[in-house]
């Protein structure tokens, strides 16, 4: 008899290794070990090892033993720094990844350190992809992320397996550093909507309208959008748990002022909200999440919070 695998046998799925178990990298991780894969996570946080392994992954005791004997690296830590923290350096991904291996950069940093990257993992003969995702927590726990990808055609396609247990909407935007272009102007475009919806929040009840019927009525028309409908609740009932906080909107809003500037697009309007961010972040507030820019708006109309 042969022993070859019958035509039907579906392909083994990659080992990944997870690094970067927080608000968003633990549901995302968790997805991959419902879909199937096996996945050994490191992070500083032992409650956090210990909820993946809750959910049936594997707690590494350092970086180079998560990644070590994984096909797939992805990482999902707070900035750039973070990220050069855990790639570079005798305890770090590049030196302890296997040759062939594919890093997937999951965090939102600038795009001239995702491209850094790529060419220092090809010295090593590690390939990578930048893929930052949109969503926020929501999205991360029902799978439902957006996720825009830097970086070559064919490391994109061998990874859409895996990027497909973790989002719905999964797009090649071009070469390394491309998927951290489209991230920086998607935070633009999610700061400047959360403040406008701040504005009208304010605006509507101080004109006594039912807050809860405007913003229904809003939703449905063409001032709805994807923030004002995962936000509503946050502003009705002031609730500003953190899905994405304020802190990481301010060096994202640092990120897409800065691309600006090296490429010469003015934005004037980002501009404005990237201070009304960093006031919120310095009055004490940057743990929160960024749909608290409604405190600053309701500061600025007179109110004692």
């Amino acid at each position: 008899m042969s022993s070859n695998p019958a035509p039907s046998a579906r392909p083994a799925r990659p080992v990944v290794a997870w690094i970067g178990l927080g608000i968003m990298g633990s549901p995302m991780s968790e997805n991959l070990i419902k879909a199937g894969y096996d996945v050994t996570g490191f992070t500083l946080e032992q409650d956090k090892l210990d909820r993946l392994t809750a959910a049936g992954g594997t707690a590494a005791g350092s970086i180079a033993e998560a990644v070590r004997d994984a096909d797939v690296v992805i990482t999902m830590v707070p900035a750039s720094p973070q990220v050069e923290a855990i790639s570079y350096g005798p305890d770090g991904i590049l030196e302890n990844a296997r040759s062939g291996a594919l890093l997937i950069d999951m965090s939102s940093i600038t795009p001239r350190t995702s491209v850094d990257l790529a060419e220092a993992a090809a010295a090593k003969g590690i390939r990578v992809l930048d893929a930052p995702v949109s969503g926020g927590e929501a999205g991360a726990v029902e799978a439902v992320l957006s996720i825009m990808v830097g970086g070559e055609q064919a490391d994109f396609d061998e990874a859409k397996p895996v990027f497909e247990a973790l989002g719905r909407t999964i797009v090649l935007c071009g070469p390394h550093g491309a998927g951290q272009t489209v991230k920086a102007a998607n935070q633009l475009i999610v700061a400047v909507n959360i403040q406008a919806c701040a504005e009208a929040v304010v605006f509507l009840e101080k004109s006594g309208v039912d807050l809860k019927a405007a913003l229904d009525v809003l939703s449905g028309g063409l001032a709805g959008s994807t923030v004002l409908t995962r936000k509503k609740d946050n502003f009705l009932h002031r609730d500003f748990t953190p899905g994405f906080r304020i802190d990481l909107h301010h060096k994202d809003m640092g990120i897409v002022t800065d691309a600006a500037r090296a490429v010469g697009a003015a934005l004037p309007v980002g501009a404005v909200v990237a201070q009304l961010v960093a006031a919120l972040r310095a009055q004490g507030d940057g743990g929160l999440d960024h749909s608290a820019l409604l405190r600053s708006v309701e500061r600025l109309s007179g109110a004692r919070l």
